[in-house]
């Protein structure tokens, strides 16, 4: 991949996130709503095809991404119930985080024992 491919790529990405912060200035649930498309997993599977890869290797991305989707929710679920109990921001998205990356090792310790049992492929 060029130099160039990069550049675009990275633009094309920063211009997305732009967009969703200045909608979220004049139109919070339409910005919610533009970050609530997962324009990440798209981007990337577009990358992904342009880049040569297989179908067959772009579907297994798109599987992956499934199993971590409901772990990520733990962010969304976290940071508001603990803004609405008086929490300053910052602190509550950082145990937002923490949540989340909780959530993440169970899904994948989870995904890693169906797997090696068979359950899932």
């Amino acid at each position: 991949m060029s130099l160039l491919q990069s550049g675009i790529k990275v633009g094309i990405t920063a211009i997305v996130v732009v967009l969703v912060a200045e909608v979220s200035k004049r139109d919070v649930p339409a910005a919610a709503l533009l970050a609530s498309i997962p324009l990440t997993s798209v981007l990337a599977m577009l990358w992904m095809h342009q880049g040569g890869a297989e179908a067959a290797d772009v579907a297994s991305f798109a599987t992956e991404v499934l199993w971590l989707v409901l772990p990520s929710c733990a962010l969304f679920v976290v940071l508001p119930l603990l803004v609405q109990r008086g929490w300053e921001v910052l602190p509550a998205l950082g145990a937002g985080l923490v949540a989340t990356a909780a959530a993440y090792a169970l899904v994948l310790l989870l995904r890693a024992r169906a797997v090696g049992d068979g359950v899932v492929a």
